[in-house]
């Protein structure tokens, strides 16, 4: 065991903590056997601290990587938790075969995109990872191993895919998976004019496989909402030879240039030049390879180098159709008002169904990036609110400013999740910096 500094994707928690790396199942057992609190770590990629607290033990999972078994025929396989998505893919997709609820950075375990109930940007087609997790194999304290389905310890099952880590630690899953019979996937771009047009564009009501999202201007209020929709589909054109593999570069998604460089004027030039590219020199139909299509951060990872050390506030919010409208409204509307420096902006739809803390509905997803500083937070505040006017659904895990008292309102299921989850471990075992925010 040693000590360690970690800091939040998002840099706003930083923290000293104790680590143990395992690499067997019984020294799982055995390190949580002589502690009164803990927590289990992936790739410690999320925005917020779900995977440590001050002066806590957490259980580093990187050497339980591997896959156990894999049923071609059946489209199963089992892995540990803490493999890669790049690992499980680069496998996977030999096989023709994929998981297609990935968030959008590769190094992300699969512990991780479970514990988070993780979507990506096919999650107006193909809902969150929850809907491939046929099988969880953990490991607590108190009740030891357990096997986890939707026919085996069900409550379980349910409180711990999107259970924040905080049921035990995942050692295994077993994943049901998707054919991806092509080599690439055929981009479209089409212009759009404010986020009432972007609404517009983005098919709500699509039954083909594509995957709509968009980005979106912030760079004064005449520009706001204007940029463009993107379509994802795959490419099953057999001669257009694209390589699937994901290949990662050696860069630190954690490290900054320490001071930020996002402003008003970086922040119009780069949408400007973005903007222009898009517009006047960027085929509206391309041919993608599979890394830049579903994972876009890798190779500009100097994003979030521009914040610094004081960080970057990420809010994702998920709104019924039925509000869409009046949700622009209110946001051009406080948008107008305080001027944020909002350095991104994006639309996509989403389908599921919200239950226990589970960042998961019908409708369309809201992204805002802010620089972190007080106008901006002031702005979130006013978000907030919204938020709870029109009992809208924050993300818990993206946005570790968020107040206890707006989760409250917005999660109707969050007294439900706390008695279930004090109910399995009356002791509350597995805690970490954001289940103590959360008050569970």
């Amino acid at each position: 065991m040693f000590k360690k500094k970690f800091k939040s994707l998002d840099k706003n928690y930083t923290a000293e903590i104790f680590l143990k790396k395992p690499d067997k199942y019984r020294e799982i057992e055995k390190i949580s056997s002589s502690l009164d609190n803990i927590i289990t770590m992936g790739s410690c990629n999320s925005y917020t601290p779900a995977s440590f607290k001050e002066d806590n033990v957490s259980i580093d999972l990187k050497k339980f990587n591997r896959i156990i078994e894999f049923d071609k025929e059946n489209k199963l396989i089992t892995v540990e938790a803490g493999i890669k998505l790049s690992e499980l893919l680069n496998f996977t997709l030999k096989h023709d075969l994929w998981l297609p609820q990935v968030p959008g950075y590769p190094t992300i375990t699969i512990g991780g995109a479970v514990a988070t109930n993780s979507h990506g940007k096919s999650c107006g087609y193909h809902g969150t990872i929850r809907k491939q997790i046929k099988k969880i194999f953990i490991f607590h304290k108190n009740h030891g191993w357990l096997k986890l389905s939707e026919d085996e310890n069900k409550n379980i099952f349910d409180l711990t895919v999107g259970g924040l880590g905080l049921t035990g630690t995942i050692v295994h899953v077993q994943l049901k998976l998707k054919e991806f019979l092509g080599n690439s996937f055929i981009t479209k771009v089409e212009e759009t004019t404010s986020s009432k047009d972007t609404i517009k564009k983005i098919n709500l009501n699509h039954d083909k496989e594509i995957y709509y999202y968009s980005w979106n201007r912030t760079d004064g209020f005449n520009n706001f909402g204007k940029g463009f929709v993107f379509q994802n589909e795959i490419d099953l054109d057999k001669n257009i030879i694209k390589n699937k593999e994901i290949s990662l570069n050696k860069t630190n998604i954690h490290k900054t240039f320490g001071i930020n460089l996002w402003n008003n004027f970086t922040i119009k030039l780069s949408q400007s030049f973005y903007y222009n590219f898009f517009k006047y020199l960027k085929k509206n139909k391309f041919n993608d390879n599979f890394q830049n299509a579903i994972f876009p951060y890798v190779g500009k990872e100097f994003y979030f180098k521009l914040f610094g050390n004081k960080g970057f506030i990420e809010s994702q919010i998920i709104v019924p159709t039925n509000k869409i409208d009046v949700f622009i409204d209110e946001i051009e509307n406080i948008f107008k008002k305080y001027s944020p420096n909002i350095t991104l902006y994006s639309i996509k739809n989403f389908k599921g169904k919200c239950s226990d803390l589970k960042f998961e509905d019908d409708g369309v997803c809201f992204t805002f990036d802010f620089v972190k500083n007080t106008k901006n937070i002031d702005f979130m505040e006013k978000v907030d609110k919204i938020c709870e006017k029109y009992e809208l659904i924050p993300s818990i895990i993206k946005d570790s400013r968020l107040g206890l008292n707006t989760i409250k309102k917005c999660y109707k299921d969050y007294y439900n999740f706390k008695d279930k989850l004090n109910d399995f471990d009356n002791k509350r075992i597995y805690r970490s910096a954001l289940s103590d925010r959360l008050n569970i």
